[in-house]
């Protein structure tokens, strides 16, 4: 279509739609043309037309051209005050043949008809774009402000001008929102679970004060896969008693439905969290909740254990670590001193290629690498001191043999840390062997003729002993569901620990073991007249016949047929793999032993440990980024809980189809 001479352009200022800040509106007669700024293309300017077309054309159009967005940043009636930046543009050239591929991700894929956009290539969503913003800000931990960055706005708006970017509120909203939605998919999740559910709790801190409760669900699921799920991210006060605590715990259980589920508790190694265990363990135990009355229900963290042994050793140690560190501060304060101690080295015949390096005080094993390193050049730091009359402060013969004493004890505590956080969820067998060494360790140390080494190890030796009490049976119980050991490992180490109550010892595993089972074979739906599991978890709270069933199980059970239990552990062990998949093998196993299999579901679910290798070393406690920190409650859980349910979707999602890619398409014109 040619416009005429005569064509007159109109004044497009009073049109309301943002289109117009780049067509011009031609009047020829009673027609009306709208003509693209940028390329000239002629289209419909007509006001019955609208301008979905003009809009169609304006996308295709800028993703060839280079264009000024200045006008982008003020799209529509409200302005975005400083967005409205002019001469302001980005370029877009592309190379042809590039192909851009992507992880494909999980969001959600269903579309509302609410802002939906049909430009002739793809749909555009705003209210699915909106959510996907939503689910990059949680999955990433991006702070919610990040919206109103202008380079972000400048950023979306120069790939989709349609989109309304959120504000802060806006964004806050749409988080909660996921939230709630994928709340429901673990509630479900966890409502179908064919076995028990532990719980663990840690303490995270912020800036000031602030201390939060992180409440967190492990639990094999029906496909034998061990899994984590976050429940709560609580703000706490820390004037709160324990019963208050206690309550709070209480609630959370019952929100989520699965306090007829619990089967046992982890929190760390302080004697304030025994009092809200027992409160909530009495409360199970009053609705008969718990196998065997929670024998096994309180748990302690291994790692913690570990950490605060380490901080004990540090402690008593300090000012021998001391003048170690500010021998290696003194040898790096300057080249001519590095050059004369490397000479002292070769003198006093070091050979180590190792370098001394400072520890960082918030890594403990990054203090054991300093100590590790200085024995290996200790001969050459009093040949340097007898060189340098600077240099003052070089430990004694003495002194480098307790160094030597703690390198040991640190060595040790960074072996097992490694063991606990090798992988993401290790289950509750793996830690017996490491534990049962530790003990022995203790046991030997405690013995040293040296009173420094000796005062040491007791002091380590009570402060495991606390943990040994509390988790020992449960360490037991889950290695001999452990195929490749059963009852040998527990008769191996329990000599050595135990000496002559050695089979006393034993005896009482056995027999725990053996409650453990007849608990779970009486509400089997294949025990003998047996109740379905639900009769004792919450389907029937009055039921005083439960003694009745376990009775009747009891007397059913012919004295020639061996249980489960009894199988599993005359037959001979399985061979000794590193490749073994304990979850795999119970699966498989099954069939074979249905009742044991939901014991060992059970029983290795239970988070021995709640260190990641992130923090398993940190000498400080879990610390809430400053800017989450300053979140409505609300928000927080919601942004923590999501991000913890996202990731674990995304990462099953990689294990399952670690090849899957959606490409992303260019315009060619």
């Amino acid at each position: 279509m040619e416009i005429e001479e005569e064509a007159v352009i109109v004044n497009s200022s009073r049109l309301k739609s943002v289109v117009w800040n780049d067509f011009d509106r031609v009047k020829k007669g009673d027609t009306f043309v709208a003509i693209c700024r940028h390329c000239k293309r002629k289209l419909s300017g007509s006001s019955t037309s609208g301008t979905s077309h003009l809009r169609n054309h304006l996308i295709r159009c800028r993703r060839r051209s280079n264009h000024d967005i200045s006008q982008l940043l003020t799209r529509g009636k409200k302005k975005e005050g400083p967005l409205a930046i002019s001469n302001f543009s980005f370029d877009q050239e592309q190379r042809n043949g590039d192909a851009v591929s992507v992880v494909r991700t999980k969001f959600e894929q269903g579309h509302t008809r609410d802002g939906l956009f049909n430009n002739g290539i793809v749909n555009f969503d705003n209210r699915r774009s909106r959510l996907d913003l939503a689910r990059m800000i949680i999955l990433h931990g991006y702070p919610l402000s990040m919206v109103e960055h202008i380079g972000f706005r400048i950023f979306v708006r120069n790939l989709q001008p349609l989109f309304d970017i959120a504000t802060f509120d806006g964004v806050e909203a749409d988080c909660r929102e996921i939230y709630l939605m994928e709340r429901q998919k673990v509630y479900e999740e966890l409502d179908k679970l064919p076995g028990k559910i532990s719980l663990s709790a840690d303490t995270w801190t912020a800036n000031g004060d602030a201390e939060y409760l992180c409440l967190t669900a492990h639990y094999i699921d029906d496909s034998w896969h061990l899994k984590k799920k976050i429940l709560n991210f609580l703000t706490t006060d820390p004037s709160q008693t324990e019963d208050m605590l206690s309550e709070v715990i209480m609630t959370s259980l019952r929100n989520w439905d699965i306090d007829r589920k619990l089967f046992s508790v982890t929190f760390d190694n302080y004697s304030t969290y025994d009092k809200i265990v027992s409160r909530i363990r009495e409360q199970l135990c009053q609705h008969r909740f718990l196998y065997c009355d929670g024998q096994l229900f309180d748990t302690r963290c291994a790692a913690n254990v570990i950490k605060l042994m380490v901080q004990d050793t540090l402690e008593t140690a300090s000012q021998i670590i001391h003048k170690v560190r500010e021998s290696i501060r003194y040898v790096r304060s300057s080249q001519a001193t590095q050059e004369k101690f490397t000479e002292m080295a070769q003198i006093a015949g070091v050979d180590s290629q190792k370098c001394l390096n400072l520890d960082n005080s918030f890594y403990w094993n990054s203090t054991y690498i300093m100590i590790e390193t200085a024995l290996e050049y200790k001969d050459a730091f009093p040949l340097l001191q007898e060189h340098d009359s600077r240099y003052a402060m070089c430990p004694t013969v003495t002194e480098w043999d307790r160094i030597s004493a703690i390198a040991s004890f640190l060595k040790l505590f960074v072996e097992v840390s490694n063991v606990f956080a090798g992988s993401k969820y290790p289950t509750a067998n793996t830690y017996f062997p490491d534990i049962c060494d530790i003990h022995l360790q203790l046991i030997e140390w405690c013995q040293n003729s040296d009173d420094f080494v000796n005062s040491l190890a007791l002091k380590l030796k009570s402060r495991f002993d606390e943990y040994w009490k509390k988790c020992s049976l449960a360490l037991a119980i889950a290695a001999i569901l452990d195929p490749r050991f059963k009852m040998q490992l527990v008769k191996y180490y329990y000599p050595q620990i135990y000496g002559d109550s050695a089979l006393d010892c034993i005896n009482i595993v056995s027999d725990c073991m053996k409650a453990l089972y007849n608990g779970h074979a009486i509400y089997s739906p294949l025990a003998p007249n047996g109740q379905a599991e639900a009769s004792q978890v919450g389907g029937a709270n009055n039921d005083r016949l439960t003694g009745f069933d376990k009775f009747i199980y009891e007397t059913s059970v012919s004295n020639n047929i061996k249980s489960d239990l009894d199988n599993y552990l005359e037959e001979k062990l399985f061979p000794r793999k590193d490749d073994f998949n304990i979850l795999n093998w119970w699966k498989v196993h099954t069939p074979r032993y249905p009742i044991l299999s939901m014991m060992a579901r059970n029983i290795l679910g239970m988070p021995m440990s709640k260190a990641s290798l992130e923090y398993v070393f940190n000498t400080g406690n879990k610390a809430l980024e400053p800017y989450r920190s300053s979140l409505r409650s609300d928000t927080l859980q919601a942004l923590m809980c999501a991000q913890d349910w996202m990731r674990d979707e995304f990462e099953d999602s990689k294990a399952s189809s670690s090849t899957v890619t959606l490409a992303l398409c260019y315009d060619a014109k």
